[in-house]
């Protein structure tokens, strides 16, 4: 699912953030659920999606108390992941008008990319936890999949398709989304937190990714 193994599209490119939108879960509190930090894990979440919080620091500070997890709790937490309702008809409406649908997220790499490759995704950009002899060591893989690195996934995704960013939507519910939607010829908010909602173009407050098929003109 890397843009170098795409063709040109002739429909539009659909990016979802994965945690609260893609999926119902925020992934990292599953995995902090195993590693008996949830209830931290969970406060700086939410403080990071409204924005109070340097997302790529707060992400770091998460991580960390995960260290020395099992990796085994990996595929533990994969399946406690729920795909949000109506995301299988966005996936096939979208398709059967030419178009692409990527995923870009702030959560990991391991725990998504057998869900993207089931649903049929396009694209899939997550960041990547380091593990050593079998544990999670606390700390992030390389660099962090920050608000900036969203909005550049959707333009490189755009690009490699021939797909022009008046065809672009961007759809998520946390502070480090805005510059996706931003970025994005329309920017919806998902069942989002109140920073979100107030920049973004349209807000869905159902938890149903099927109606972002309206907005494309995909369906009454």
């Amino acid at each position: 699912m890397s843009a170098g193994t795409i063709g040109r599209a002739s429909g539009p490119l659909v990016v979802l953030d994965a945690d609260s939108t893609l999926i119902l879960e925020e992934a990292i509190e599953l995995l902090a659920e195993a590693a008996g930090s949830l209830e931290h894990v969970a406060a700086v979440t939410e403080r990071a999606m409204r924005g109070e919080l340097d997302f790529a620091a707060s992400l770091r500070e998460r991580v960390a108390t995960l260290a020395g997890l099992a990796d085994t709790e990996l595929a533990a937490a994969r399946d406690r992941m729920t795909p949000t309702p109506g995301v299988h008809e966005l996936i096939a409406g979208v398709h059967a008008a030419g178009g692409l649908v990527g995923v870009v997220s702030g959560g990991f790499h391991e725990l998504l990319d057998p869900l993207a490759e089931r649903l049929g995704l396009d694209f899939c950009r997550a960041n990547r936890l380091e593990v050593a002899d079998g544990r999670l060591t606390g700390r992030v893989d390389g660099a962090v999949v920050d608000a900036a690195a969203k909005a550049s996934a959707l333009v490189e995704w755009a690009d490699a398709a021939g797909i022009p960013l008046h065809r672009t939507i961007a759809v998520g519910d946390g502070a480090n989304d805005l510059q996706m939607l931003d970025r994005a010829a329309l920017g919806v908010a998902f069942c989002a937190k109140p920073i979100v909602r107030a920049q973004a173009d349209v807000a869905i407050d159902r938890p149903d990714l099927s109606g972002v098929l309206a907005l494309l003109g995909l369906r009454g």
